[in-house]
This record gives C-alpha cells, sequence and structure tokens, in this order.
C-alpha cells in the first residue's frame, strides 16, 4: 500500500512538472522565432541600405519605414541623404562607387510583443573605381553603432526610430570641390633608414588592427581592451590617435613623457584623449610638426613651398586633425596609406574608419591640421 501511494505520488509530480514545462518550451521556442523573424529582417534592411548606396535608389527603402511617423521619417531621410552626400562626393573626385557589403553584428536585442529594441554594429566595405584611370577597384571600411526601435506592422517590421553617429552625415551641397576635378594623387615618401625614435610601420598596423567595428580592421572588430573606450566620453578618436603612435607594444613606440600618459588602471590624460591638448602636446614636445593647415583645396592644390600641394609632403604614419569652426581641433585621424592612385587613406574611431579618403565624410568648410611626426 504504500509502494502504491508513492508511485501515485511520482506520477502526480511527474505530470505536473511536465504540465508545466511545456508552456515554458513552447515561449522559448516562439521568443526564438521572433529573434530570427527581427534578425532576418535587420539583415535585409543592412543589405538594401549598402545597395541604395551604390545604385541610388532610395525608394526602395520607403517600405520599411513608418514615414507618416516624425522620427522614422527622419531615419529614412538620414539614410536618403548620405547615399546623395557619398555619390556627390564620388563625382567630385572623379570616382564612382561600384559596390557596398554589409554586415551587422547584433549586440542586444528585446522584443515584446510587436515592439523591438535593437543594439548592433554594422561593418560597411565599399568599393570604387577612377573614372580617369584604369585601376582595380579600391576598398574602404566604415563602422557604425546602431540603436533601435522596430514595429511588427501587418506581420512585417518597420523602423520607427533610430541613431548612430554617422561619418557619411553631411551636406551633399558643401563638398569641397578639386583644384583641378580629380582626387589627390599622391606618390608615398619613402620611410626613413636606420634606427629611429618612431615605428612608422608599427603604428600604422596597430591603426589597422584596432579600426574597431569597421571593415577591414582586425582583432575580430574590437577595440584594444588595455585601453578605455571614451566613445560616449566625447568621442575616441584622440585616446586611438594617441593609442598608434605611442603604444610601446604594438603601435608606434613615441615615449610618454610630460602630460601626455596612459595609466592602464585609470584611463588617459587630458592630453592623451583631449583634441586640442594632444596637438599642442605633439607641436610643443618636439614630436610633431605642422606642415599646412587649410580647407581641402588650400592642403592640395599646388604651391611654391610645395609643388604637389601640402598633403604630399604627409606619410604613413602621420596626423590629421579636423577643425569644424573657431580653431578648435574636433577630431583626429592617422594616415594608414595611400590606395593604387595616390589617394590619402585614413583610419579613426568615432566614427570607426579603415582606409578611407581623408576627406569623405567633411566639407568645404573643414581645415585640416597636417601634422608630421618626426622619426
Amino acid at each position: 500500500m504504500i509502494v502504491l501511494k508513492k508511485t501515485r505520488i511520482l506520477s502526480l509530480i511527474l505530470i505536473l512538472l511536465t504540465s508545466f514545462s511545456l508552456p515554458s518550451a513552447m515561449v522559448n521556442a516562439e521568443e526564438s522565432k521572433e529573434n530570427q523573424e527581427v534578425d532576418a529582417a535587420l539583415k535585409q534592411i543592412f543589405a538594401d541600405r549598402a545597395q541604395t548606396l551604390t545604385d541610388q535608389q532610395t525608394e526602395r527603402l520607403k517600405d520599411v519605414y513608418l514615414t507618416q511617423q516624425t522620427l522614422s521619417k527622419n531615419a529614412y531621410h538620414n539614410e536618403s541623404n548620405r547615399t546623395a552626400y557619398i555619390n556627390a562626393w564620388a563625382a567630385k573626385r572623379s570616382v564612382k562607387l561600384v559596390k557596398a557589403n554589409s554586415s551587422i553584428r547584433i549586440i542586444r536585442r528585446n522584443v515584446n510583443g510587436d515592439t523591438a529594441k535593437v543594439s548592433l554594429v554594422q561593418s560597411l566595405k565599399l568599393s570604387y573605381v577612377y573614372l580617369n584611370e584604369v585601376i582595380p577597384p579600391q576598398s574602404f571600411g566604415i563602422g557604425t553603432r546602431h540603436f533601435m526601435t522596430l514595429k511588427k506592422i501587418n506581420g512585417s517590421w518597420k523602423i520607427a526610430r533610430e541613431w548612430y553617429l554617422d561619418p557619411l552625415d553631411e551636406n551633399p551641397d558643401t563638398i569641397a570641390d578639386s583644384p583641378d576635378g580629380l582626387a589627390p594623387s599622391v606618390k608615398p615618401a619613402s620611410a626613413a633608414s636606420g634606427k629611429s625614435r618612431y615605428n612608422r610601420s608599427r603604428a600604422v598596423a596597430y591603426a589597422d588592427k584596432y579600426a574597431g567595428t569597421a571593415w577591414g580592421a582586425g582583432n575580430h572588430h574590437r577595440y584594444n581592451r588595455k585601453y578605455l573606450d571614451y566613445t560616449g566620453k566625447g568621442g575616441d578618436c584622440t585616446n586611438f590617435a594617441s593609442q598608434a603612435v605611442g603604444d610601446p607594444e604594438e603601435g608606434g613606440g613615441l615615449p610618454m613623457k610630460l602630460g601626455w600618459r596612459y595609466f592602464y588602471q585609470t584611463g588617459g590624460t587630458q592630453t592623451w584623449v583631449q583634441t586640442d591638448a594632444f596637438r599642442n602636446f605633439l607641436l610643443r614636445s618636439g614630436y610633431g610638426t605642422m606642415v599646412a593647415k587649410g580647407t581641402y583645396k588650400e592642403i592640395v592644390a599646388p604651391s611654391r613651398k610645395h609643388a604637389h600641394g601640402a598633403i604630399s609632403q604627409l606619410q604613413a604614419g602621420d596626423l590629421i586633425g579636423y577643425i569644424l569652426k573657431h580653431n578648435d581641433t574636433d577630431h583626429f585621424s592617422v594616415i594608414t596609406g595611400f590606395d593604387e592612385y595616390g589617394y590619402p587613406l585614413v583610419n579613426s574611431h568615432t566614427a570607426d574608419r579603415y582606409r578611407v579618403p581623408f576627406d569623405l565624410g567633411w566639407d568645404k568648410y573643414t581645415k585640416y591640421e597636417l601634422i608630421h611626426i618626426r622619426d
């Protein structure tokens, strides 16, 4: 009798456990299905955006926006504007975009009924050809971090709102003209021979490895974890430039001195992470010299001092500062090389760039500070 009673109790427990586990399994399956739907929708959205950058058919994007809602309409206009901007820039430089490839990595996803909140990173590869030269397609990479809210309408996921720091968010009507209507062509200078204080090749390799989410970057598209990420604290561009020229193990190896230091437990000094302080340090310490400062036209045009333009004096491993207004440096990038035509290319953080033409994402009012790092 006792055995029979125990058997009945065990049977009842099993029935109860089973009855509770089935709904849980069903819920998990439903959540998994919703996540897969959102992921598939996002992958298609970003693939369509990439294609639109080259064929300029922005109408195809409208279907995934709620254009009657202000925030969604603004997000759509941003995509239309960046398409117009990059193609207007290409026309000014006598190049043509021929291919764009997108890959995304979802960081967080929260699906609740008909609403999905997502954060993700996109790695975008853009390829272009020159219209005045027979040169194989050249490629560069851009990486962006996106924060999106999607709404499910009639079985399809639509973009309700989106925010990201877009390096192509510029006015297509304020792109600087080239003096001759062509892209700048620089013959790369030969590296200094013999032992030097500054290791240019390592600085460039560092900038390539740790260019973050941009297509082409190494380290699995992650920053160097030895250093703090200052993206949410005003920007990480100067921190990255300091790393490239100063990291003692992988970078250019310029010795930390005076106020320019990074403390691995607490972070960088103001001179290490802040644009104006970093520029002033480079020039006053003797680590760098200002080759020229001026608008795009002023630094690429031939002059008495620079027959091929001031930009021709820079080498891979040098730096460019960008001034938007007044006389304050707003951004830094590292020159990492030149494409086959001779266009100077840069890497940076905030936003992530890998071997991008140095003036892409800037306008005719931008002033460039060309800083040569002394070997």
